[in-house]
């Protein structure tokens, strides 16, 4: 009935939780340092993926450039310069006033025939 331990006893019973207690905690130290590494490759291999895409994708481009470049400099030589058209201008313009002249004339024709024909319905009367 004796509840009563040595202190030797005590002692060594504190002494083995604490034993306890710290390889737990060590063990749990460790799993985090070995997570810790883990993660750490991962990002390293993520950095490196990210990296290969990175060079991929800007290769991607600039070959693209590249083929838009070569395509404008191959179409270069297919459009009009702007003095190139001058004589096109010049004679769509000469051909829109000759139209508008002729148009005109011929209104003019028209007034002047509706007005004979009025005046002599005038003095048939």
């Amino acid at each position: 009935m004796s509840d009563r331990v040595s202190l030797g006893k005590y002692l060594l019973a504190i002494r083995d939780g604490d034993q306890r207690v710290d390889a737990e905690r060590d063990r749990r130290y460790a799993e985090v340092a070995l997570a810790r590494a883990e993660a750490l490759k991962i990002k390293e291999e993520a950095d490196k993926t990210a990296l290969g895409l990175a060079r991929e994708i800007q290769v991607y481009k600039d070959e693209k450039a590249n083929e838009l470049r070569e395509q404008i400099n191959s179409e270069r030589g297919l459009y009009v310069t702007k003095t190139e058209l001058e004589p096109i201008k010049a004679y769509i313009a000469g051909q829109t006033g000759r139209g508008l002249g002729m148009s005109s004339i011929v209104g003019w024709g028209f007034a002047i025939v509706m007005a004979s024909v009025a005046i002599a319905q005038y003095f048939k009367h």
